[in-house]
Protein backbone atom coordinates (compact mmCIF):
# COMPACT_ATOMS: atom_id res chain seq x y z
CA UNK A 1 0.00 0.00 0.00
CA UNK A 2 1.20 3.22 -0.87
CA UNK A 3 1.60 5.86 1.52
CA UNK A 4 1.64 9.73 1.67
CA UNK A 5 5.80 10.06 1.60
CA UNK A 6 5.59 7.90 -1.92
CA UNK A 7 2.99 10.33 -3.29
CA UNK A 8 4.84 13.39 -2.08
CA UNK A 9 8.06 11.82 -3.88
CA UNK A 10 5.69 11.85 -7.15
CA UNK A 11 4.68 15.40 -6.77
CA UNK A 12 7.26 17.48 -4.95
CA UNK A 13 7.27 18.39 -1.33
CA UNK A 14 6.81 22.09 -2.42
CA UNK A 15 5.14 23.69 0.35
CA UNK A 16 3.79 27.42 -0.23
CA UNK A 17 3.66 29.51 3.22
CA UNK A 18 2.65 32.97 3.92
CA UNK A 19 2.92 35.45 7.03
CA UNK A 20 0.60 36.07 9.56
CA UNK A 21 0.46 39.32 8.59
CA UNK A 22 -0.56 38.74 4.96
CA UNK A 23 -3.23 40.24 3.64
CA UNK A 24 -5.91 37.71 1.96
CA UNK A 25 -5.55 39.60 -1.61
CA UNK A 26 -1.61 39.20 -1.40
CA UNK A 27 -2.24 35.36 -0.22
CA UNK A 28 -4.80 35.03 -3.23
CA UNK A 29 -2.46 36.69 -5.59
CA UNK A 30 0.61 33.93 -4.71
CA UNK A 31 -1.75 30.90 -4.52
CA UNK A 32 -3.15 31.72 -8.19
CA UNK A 33 0.69 32.48 -9.42
CA UNK A 34 1.55 28.71 -7.83
CA UNK A 35 -1.79 27.54 -9.28
CA UNK A 36 -2.66 26.25 -5.55
CA UNK A 37 -6.07 26.18 -3.72
CA UNK A 38 -4.17 26.75 -0.17
CA UNK A 39 -1.04 27.94 1.51
CA UNK A 40 -0.15 27.52 5.48
CA UNK A 41 -0.01 30.35 7.22
CA UNK A 42 3.89 30.53 8.79
CA UNK A 43 4.99 32.62 11.52
CA UNK A 44 8.48 31.49 11.06
CA UNK A 45 8.56 27.26 11.23
CA UNK A 46 5.44 26.93 13.22
CA UNK A 47 2.05 26.95 11.20
CA UNK A 48 -0.48 28.02 12.99
CA UNK A 49 -3.40 27.60 10.19
CA UNK A 50 -3.98 26.99 6.61
CA UNK A 51 -5.78 29.45 4.42
CA UNK A 52 -8.00 27.55 1.73
CA UNK A 53 -10.05 28.65 -1.19
CA UNK A 54 -12.85 27.65 0.80
CA UNK A 55 -11.56 30.22 3.56
CA UNK A 56 -11.93 33.25 1.01
CA UNK A 57 -15.18 32.23 -0.43
CA UNK A 58 -16.97 31.52 3.35
CA UNK A 59 -15.17 33.58 5.45
CA UNK A 60 -14.20 36.75 3.17
CA UNK A 61 -16.90 37.11 0.39
CA UNK A 62 -19.94 35.84 2.37
CA UNK A 63 -18.87 37.93 4.83
CA UNK A 64 -18.06 41.42 2.97
CA UNK A 65 -14.49 41.28 4.47
CA UNK A 66 -12.24 43.61 2.18
CA UNK A 67 -9.68 41.24 1.06
CA UNK A 68 -7.15 44.45 1.00
CA UNK A 69 -7.08 44.55 4.48
CA UNK A 70 -8.42 41.13 6.09
CA UNK A 71 -5.37 39.46 7.21
CA UNK A 72 -5.18 35.78 6.55
CA UNK A 73 -4.81 34.83 10.23
CA UNK A 74 -8.72 36.54 10.86
CA UNK A 75 -9.77 34.16 8.12
CA UNK A 76 -7.89 31.01 8.36
CA UNK A 77 -8.83 27.69 8.96
CA UNK A 78 -6.52 27.04 12.65
CA UNK A 79 -7.86 23.46 13.17
CA UNK A 80 -5.57 21.75 10.54
CA UNK A 81 -5.47 17.97 10.41
CA UNK A 82 -1.65 16.69 9.57
CA UNK A 83 -0.38 12.98 8.65
CA UNK A 84 3.24 11.87 8.44
CA UNK A 85 4.82 10.36 5.15
CA UNK A 86 4.34 6.79 6.40
CA UNK A 87 0.36 7.20 7.11
CA UNK A 88 -1.25 4.97 4.24
CA UNK A 89 -2.68 6.85 1.46
CA UNK A 90 -6.07 5.47 2.11
CA UNK A 91 -6.14 6.86 5.77
CA UNK A 92 -5.24 10.66 4.67
CA UNK A 93 -8.04 10.31 2.12
CA UNK A 94 -10.39 9.01 5.10
CA UNK A 95 -9.14 11.82 6.62
CA UNK A 96 -9.76 14.53 4.25
CA UNK A 97 -13.69 12.86 3.66
CA UNK A 98 -14.32 12.69 7.45
CA UNK A 99 -12.86 16.29 8.02
CA UNK A 100 -14.34 17.68 4.81
CA UNK A 101 -10.96 19.40 4.02
CA UNK A 102 -8.74 19.11 0.74
CA UNK A 103 -5.44 19.70 1.69
CA UNK A 104 -3.27 17.58 4.55
CA UNK A 105 0.18 19.05 5.71
CA UNK A 106 2.19 16.21 6.33
CA UNK A 107 5.23 16.50 8.93
CA UNK A 108 7.59 14.44 9.84
CA UNK A 109 9.27 14.96 13.55
CA UNK A 110 7.72 18.22 13.98
CA UNK A 111 8.93 19.67 10.08
CA UNK A 112 6.31 20.33 7.64
CA UNK A 113 7.58 18.23 5.00
CA UNK A 114 5.34 18.51 2.14
CA UNK A 115 1.55 19.38 1.61
CA UNK A 116 -1.10 17.05 -0.30
CA UNK A 117 -4.57 17.58 -1.80
CA UNK A 118 -7.48 15.76 -2.83
CA UNK A 119 -6.53 15.59 -6.13
CA UNK A 120 -2.87 14.35 -5.02
CA UNK A 121 -4.71 10.98 -3.77
CA UNK A 122 -7.50 11.16 -6.59
CA UNK A 123 -4.10 11.24 -8.74
CA UNK A 124 -2.68 8.08 -6.65
CA UNK A 125 -6.23 6.36 -6.54
CA UNK A 126 -7.11 6.02 -10.17
CA UNK A 127 -3.36 4.94 -11.45
CA UNK A 128 -3.84 2.05 -8.96
CA UNK A 129 -7.18 1.50 -9.99
CA UNK A 130 -5.97 1.73 -14.03
CA UNK A 131 -3.35 -0.64 -12.91
CA UNK A 132 -5.64 -3.13 -11.04
CA UNK A 133 -8.08 -3.28 -13.89
CA UNK A 134 -4.86 -3.97 -16.39
CA UNK A 135 -3.76 -6.81 -14.63
CA UNK A 136 -7.14 -8.63 -14.31
CA UNK A 137 -7.82 -8.08 -18.01
CA UNK A 138 -4.41 -9.49 -18.77
CA UNK A 139 -5.36 -12.56 -16.78
CA UNK A 140 -8.46 -12.85 -18.42
CA UNK A 141 -6.90 -12.90 -21.83
CA UNK A 142 -4.60 -15.19 -20.80
CA UNK A 143 -1.65 -13.03 -20.98
CA UNK A 144 -0.73 -13.42 -17.08
CA UNK A 145 2.67 -14.94 -16.18
CA UNK A 146 1.66 -17.88 -14.07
Amino acid sequence: MESVGNILGDKGAQVYKVGPGTTVLHAVQQMCAMRVGAVLVCDGTACTGIFTERDLMTRVILNGLDPTTTQVTEVMTADIACVQPATPASEAMAIMTERRCRHLPVVEEGEIVGVISIGDLVRWDSRNQAFELRMLTDYIHGKYPG
